[in-house]
């Protein structure tokens, strides 16, 4: 039987961060399942680097919400994976959020955070204490108000914790998570 990983995301999420890890997924042959606060279909964006100071952002392409966060059973699950964009600001507000995340951090099962999911860790409590992670260099406050290291590279590993800056450092994010995942 294939393993099985956890996407969490909703709308306004990076469209490679969310599509990147879900294709990649399915073709190491993982059964994947995309969770939304609802069960609907969700509008990504695309984020870039530009001549700005911060980052752009544009309409996506549409991606289908699986299944509805109220509906998932962590403990069916082998993997977490959280993408980044603007919907981990959201998604950590839905009340089934905190009992699904803090699960995998209890089992020490793999999770995936990138970009900004750091924002979605914003609502456990002593999860990421003394832990190091990275992020999107704007998430550094939060990152650091939950009692976590920010590293500054762009890829960090610690222990079941996998977290990346942005779309893309996506290759060896994926790298990474996978070897946690398939161990």
């Amino acid at each position: 039987m294939p393993k099985k990983v956890l996407i969490l995301t909703g709308d306004a999420v990076e469209a490679l961060e969310v599509y990147y890890p879900y294709y990649r997924s399915l073709e190491e042959g993982l059964d994947v399942t995309i969770a939304a606060p609802e069960k609907k279909t969700l509008h990504t964006v695309i984020h870039d680097f530009e001549d700005w100071d911060t980052y752009t952002e544009k309409k996506g392409y549409q991606l289908e919400a699986h299944a509805a966060f109220e509906e998932i059973n962590p403990a069916d699950y082998d993997g977490l994976i959280i993408p980044g964009g603007r919907a981990p600001e959201y998604i950590r507000l839905n009340e089934h959020i905190p009992k699904i995340v803090r699960h995998f951090f209890k089992e020490n099962k793999p999770i995936g955070a990138i970009c900004h999911a750091s924002l979605v860790f914003t609502v456990l409590h002593d999860e990421l204490k003394n832990r190091e992670m990275t992020a999107y260099v704007a998430c550094k406050p939060e990152v650091e108000r939950i009692g976590a290291t920010y590293i500054s590279e762009p890829l960090h590993v610690d222990d079941n914790l996998v977290s990346g800056h942005a779309w893309p450092d996506l290759p060896g994010f994926m790298r990474e998570f996978l070897k946690r995942l398939n161990k």
